[in-house]
């Protein structure tokens, strides 16, 4: 029994709804750090009954942050329940919204969420500590980073009609070809938006070496990482292979992601509602891992825009090779993926297909079952739809992209409570927010 107990509710610059537990001992020191996940949400119960073709529509209300990762999740799991593989096209454009999503999250994320802590510091006063205590330190910068934001949401916009809850696609493709001047317009703002990537990565690299004895023992420890791959091992966002590496570096596995269930699990904790997926094969907690922009990174040997990939070289140093453990890192490391998806939007655009008007199959060869696998922001997102012959779902399974990381999540909150609280020293704000900030590097979206 603890003799006291430190509560942090809610836990805030974070999508959804948390606190934290710090069970203190009888001299002061932590004994245990607790990550609460408080949310219920029941979207796998209550879909059951519902058409299949519904959810690419249903789906995205879980989330006014990540709605797109769900928009286009379900899709992708409705084209195999159809047995309509979309054509390239529709792929193509499909992909280019994803890449809104992907700069919009993560440029909010590093310049909005997690900026008040980077750019302020972890100890400034909380009336500070905020969007507006950024635009009053850096205002040009405070623009700058809204105007990323509003390119990936334009993106969105452009091709889905709204930039929260996007209707563009459907089973079998898209709803929507993209018209020229639209194309010109995107393109015309991607030059900005890599612009604006390269100062925070920038200002990520300069605070890293002006904080690298918070780096080197803010909840540092072993994990597998775990994300999408191209062929060549390339990092992927939209589509390829799950690749699984352990603490070490070492391969594990490389898998279809329709077969997740041969190879994930998930475990149970009484005190938190979100479960904590593992790789079956070690075991619970042995195959626990991490997913998101650090565990992308990890397990990606290149990335196939040049800006980007050169931005992945240095990463790649910081541990001489060797999978990056620090938590603080996925900061530094989602920038990389925000610049990676900011280049490829005009790979895309300068694709011939992207014109195209061939943007929907509606040839259906019915299998009943199918699964959709995407990289949101957070890491990997599964959608899993079982339906019967009327096409109604009998069975709906989703891990989310938060999901994974639950784990680390809770292992970090432990961890940073435990360096930074000390026994017969003054628990300060700062130090609390230290614990808030641990959960913040992973960008949770708790509502999903």
């Amino acid at each position: 029994m603890s003799a006291q107990k430190i509560t942090i509710e809610p836990v805030t610059r974070i999508e959804g709804h948390a606190k934290v537990t710090i069970h203190l001992d009888d001299q002061g020191g932590v004994e245990q750090a607790y990550l609460h996940i408080n949310e219920f949400r029941g979207f796998e119960k209550f879909c059951e009954g519902r058409m299949y073709f519904e959810m690419p529509m249903i789906t995205p209300r879980i989330c006014g942050i990540c709605p797109v990762s769900h928009h286009l999740a379900s899709a992708k799991a409705c084209d195999v329940v159809a047995g309509a593989p979309p054509p390239r096209p529709a792929s193509l454009l499909r992909e280019l919204m994803h890449m809104g999503q992907v700069i919009q999250s993560h440029g909010m994320h590093f310049f909005e969420l997690a900026g008040p802590d980077l750019l302020l510091g972890f100890d400034a006063d909380p009336a500070v500590r905020n969007v507006v205590g950024l635009i009053q330190a850096d205002a040009d910068l405070a623009v700058k980073a809204v105007r990323l934001r509003k390119f990936g949401q334009e993106i969105i916009k452009t091709l889905g009609g709204r930039k929260v809850h996007p209707n563009f696609a459907v089973t079998g493709g898209v709803n929507k070809a993209l018209h020229p001047a639209e194309r010109d317009t995107i393109l015309a703002g991607a030059d900005d938006a890599i612009a604006t990537l390269q100062a925070g990565l920038a200002i990520m690299k300069g605070w890293a070496e002006k904080n690298r004895e918070d780096i080197e023992k803010f909840a540092v420890f072993p994990t597998g990482y775990f994300g999408l791959v191209t062929p060549e091992k390339g990092l992927e966002l939209y589509d390829g292979n799950c690749r699984l590496i352990d603490a070490k570096g070492k391969f594990l596995a490389e898998f279809d992601g329709r077969r997740y269930l041969d190879y994930i699990a998930e475990h149970v904790e009484d005190w938190s509602y979100l479960k904590f997926p593992y790789y079956k094969k070690m075991g619970w907690p042995a195959g626990v891992y991490r997913v998101g922009p650090l565990g992308r990174l990890n397990v990606a040997e290149k990335i196939d825009t040049p800006l980007a990939n050169e931005e992945l070289k240095a990463f790649k140093q910081l541990k001489g090779g060797k999978p990056v453990e620090n938590t603080l890192y996925y900061h530094y490391a989602r920038l990389i993926e925000a610049l990676f998806a900011a280049e490829h939007v005009k790979v895309l655009l300068d694709d011939p297909d992207i014109l195209s008007r061939d943007i929907l199959n509606t040839r259906r060869e019915f299998k009943g079952e199918g699964v959709g696998v995407i990289e949101a922001p957070r890491g990997t997102l599964f959608h899993h739809y079982w339906a019967n012959a009327n096409g109604q779902l009998e069975r709906v399974n989703l891990i989310v992209a938060t999901g994974h990381n639950n784990w680390a999540m809770s292992q970090a909150v432990d961890s940073v409570a435990k360096t930074y609280i000390v026994a017969g020293k003054e628990i300060t704000e700062g130090l609390l927010n230290r614990v808030e900030a641990a959960i913040r590097a992973y960008d949770p979206c708790l509502s999903c």
